[in-house]
């Protein structure tokens, strides 16, 4: 009998993983053949990608190798096909009165300027350069600070912050300007440290932990963990939406 319960767990739970997996828009039948005849024409409808000639289901004619920049930043022929299937699709499913869905695990956003998402770069950007002006007025405070030689046990801590801050911030404006897998991993990456050592550093200062072998102690599993999660999250293929979850 015990087995019996816990085969339909597992079953249940490979049920559970295949709904996260996907999401509405990308399992459509049309939207993949909509994709499938891109990839070999080049076109989604009246709209044709020259990147296409570069590559014809996954192989280079011409033996020419996709541009560089092309590969950089994955503008090629399978991501434009999805990119215009997408909004087709939405394009069709509105005129039925239907609202959209997400593909891929992320909402229908249409690019202007060449950014997928303007309103988030322009909010995160506008993060990064807060934390950029904070940053240099806390060097401005301790440089006057150490002229009264008075100290600061955490001010090494908060440099640390400020430059995983930064750092973060930036890595978001470049992943909402253009979401590839690079730039996604390094955003998340980049979040889930700071969200780690912001935990590290709150608590070392609402305890006044000043001891130095005492905040390695405190410090060490939560770096751990920190580590093993920014792995993990770069190591399994993960729908967005998991990505959140498993960040907040």
């Amino acid at each position: 009998m015990a087995d019996r319960y816990l085969a339909i767990f597992f079953v249940s739970l490979s049920c559970l993983y295949r709904s996260f997996d996907a999401s509405a828009g990308d399992v459509d039948p049309l939207y993949r053949a909509c994709i499938s005849q891109c990839e070999k024409t080049g076109c989604v409808g009246e709209t044709c990608f020259t990147q296409c000639k570069y590559s014809v289901d996954g192989s280079f004619s011409d033996s020419q190798k996709e541009p560089l920049y092309r590969q950089l930043t994955q503008t090629d022929c399978s991501n434009d096909c999805k990119y215009h299937c997408m909004l087709q699709r939405e394009k069709e499913r509105a005129a039925l009165g239907f609202g959209p869905v997400k593909y891929h695990g992320k909402w229908p956003f249409k690019r202007v300027f060449g950014l997928q998402e303007p309103i988030a770069v322009a909010f995160s950007a506008f993060n990064l350069a807060m934390h950029i002006q904070g940053w240099l007025s806390f060097f401005k405070l301790r440089s006057k600070t150490i002229n009264k030689r008075i100290s600061y046990d955490y001010a090494g801590l908060w440099h640390i912050w400020a430059f995983l801050s930064v750092n973060s911030w930036f890595w978001s404006v470049v992943f909402h300007s253009r979401d590839v897998e690079l730039t996604e991993k390094l955003d998340y990456s980049s979040a889930v440290a700071l969200l780690g050592f912001s935990l590290i550093i709150s608590i070392l200062r609402s305890f006044s932990i000043r001891d130095e072998a005492t905040r390695v102690l405190m410090s060490a599993p939560l770096l751990a963990f920190t580590t093993t999660h920014i792995l993990y999250l770069n190591n399994y293929q993960m729908d967005y939406g998991n990505v959140l979850i498993s960040q907040f």
